[in-house]
C-alpha cells in the first residue's frame, strides 16, 4: 500500500481501546477477544490501540506489541486498526510503528513527545523527520493536557501538505482551537479532522469534523455511533436526547474517585462489572476498591447497562446490553 495514505477517508466513531490486564505487565488476554468483538458490534468505524485510553506510556514495549498482533489479527481487516506509537524515543516510536505496518494496521497515530519541553519549531522539524521514517499514514493526535506541547494552528497547516499525514486528533478540549483546525482543513477531502472529548462529539460534527475518538465507546458503542449519525444527519431532536445520556456516563461512571485517572479507572471498572474484561490497571494506577466499585455498579444500573431493582432510568440503549453479566475475579475480591 502508499505509505503516504490510506485507501478512503476515516469518517465515524473510532474507539480508544483500554488495555484489559491481568496483572502488571500481562494482558487479559480472552478479556481483549471480548473487548474487540463488542466493539465491532457497535457498528464503529474503526479501533485505536495504545493511546491514552489505552494506558500506552505505562505497557512495556513488549506488551505494546502483543497488543498490536493480538488486535489486528482479530480484526482481519473488518476496519481500520490505528495504532499509537508515541513515545519519549524516536527510534522506539519507529519501531513500534514498523511493527504495525507488519502486523497490517494501516496508520498510526503520533503526539508530541512528552517530557522535555519543546517549542513549535522543534515540534514541526521532529513531525518532518519521524514521518520520512515511518512505513504508514500518521494522523497527529493533539493531547496538551498531557505532553506539555499542542500542535499549533500553524505548525499544523505546515505539516498539512507533508505526505503522510492523514489527519489529527483533537483532544485538547478547546472547541476555538478544533474551529481553526477545520478552517484549514475545511478544502481537504483526504484529511481526518476527529475529537477526542465525547461530550464535544455533536459539537465537532457540528463545525464539520469527521467522528469523535471517544472512550465511552469501549463500554456503549452504539450510543456514540447514534450519535454522530444524529449529529451528521442535524436530526436536533434526537441529538439532545443521545447527548444527555453521554453527559450522564461522564457525570457518573466517570467521576467515581478524586484523581485525573477517574475516567480510565471508571471504564475499566465498568467493563470489568459487564464481564467485558478485567479492570486491573497499568502502574503506577490502582483499580476501584470495593466501595468505589460499588459505585460504578449503581450508576450502571441507573443508566440500564446493569440489572437492577426497577429503579433504572434514562436507558443508554434500552435494546443493547453489551455483554451478558457474568461474576469475574474483580467481582470476588475486594482491592486496595
Amino acid at each position: 500500500m502508499d505509505k503516504t495514505r490510506l485507501p478512503k477517508k476515516l469518517r465515524g466513531i473510532i474507539p480508544p481501546m483500554v488495555t484489559p490486564l491481568v496483572a502488571r505487565d500481562a494482558l487479559d488476554v480472552e478479556g481483549l477477544e471480548r473487548l474487540v468483538e463488542h466493539i465491532l458490534a457497535g457498528g464503529v468505524a474503526g479501533l485505536f490501540v495504545l493511546g491514552t485510553t489505552g494506558e500506552a506510556p505505562s505497557l512495556s514495549y513488549p506488551l505494546r506489541r502483543e497488543v498490536i498482533d493480538r488486535v489486528c489479527r482479530q480484526v482481519r481487516g473488518r476496519v481500520p486498526v490505528l495504532v499509537g506509537v508515541t513515545d519519549t524515543s524516536f527510534v522506539e516510536s519507529v519501531r513500534l510503528a514498523r511493527h504495525a505496518a507488519d502486523a497490517g494496521a494501516p496508520a498510526v497515530v503520533l503526539s508530541a513527545p512528552y517530557y522535555f519541553p519543546a517549542g513549535q519549531r522543534e515540534l514541526l522539524a521532529y513531525v518532518r523527520d519521524i514521518v520520512a521514517e515511518l512505513p504508514l499514514p500518521v494522523f497527529l493526535y493533539n493531547m496538551p493536557s498531557h505532553t506539555k506541547l499542542a500542535f499549533g494552528p500553524d505548525v499544523v497547516r505546515r505539516l498539512m501538505d507533508l505526505p503522510g499525514i492523514a489527519g489529527l486528533k483533537d483532544s485538547s478540549g478547546d472547541m476555538l482551537y478544533f474551529h481553526r483546525i477545520r478552517r484549514l482543513t475545511q478544502d481537504r477531502d483526504d484529511w481526518t479532522l476527529l475529537m477526542g472529548p465525547e461530550e464535544l462529539l455533536a459539537d465537532a460534527v457540528a463545525a464539520g469534523g469527521d467522528g469523535g475518538v471517544c472512550g465511552g465507546a469501549n463500554l456503549c458503542p452504539e450510543l456514540y455511533v447514534g450519535l454522530y449519525e444524529a449529529a451528521q444527519a442535524r436530526d436536533a431532536a434526537r441529538i439532545a436526547e443521545l447527548h444527555a445520556r453521554v453527559m450522564r456516563l461522564s457525570e457518573t461512571v466517570y467521576s467515581v474517585g478524586n484523581h485525573g485517572s477517574a475516567f480510565i479507572k471508571g471504564l475499566k471498572c465498568a467493563l470489568g462489572c459487564l464481564g467485558v474484561c478485567d479492570d486491573s490497571m497499568a502502574e503506577p494506577f490502582r483499580r476501584f476498591g470495593e466501595d468505589q466499585r460499588e459505585q460504578v455498579r449503581r450508576h450502571l444500573v441507573d443508566l440500564g447497562l446493569l440489572p437492577g431493582d426497577g429503579s433504572a432510568h434514562a436507558r443508554l440503549d434500552a435494546a443493547h446490553r453489551p455483554v451478558p453479566v457474568r461474576e469475574t475475579s474483580s467481582d470476588r475480591v475486594a482491592h486496595p
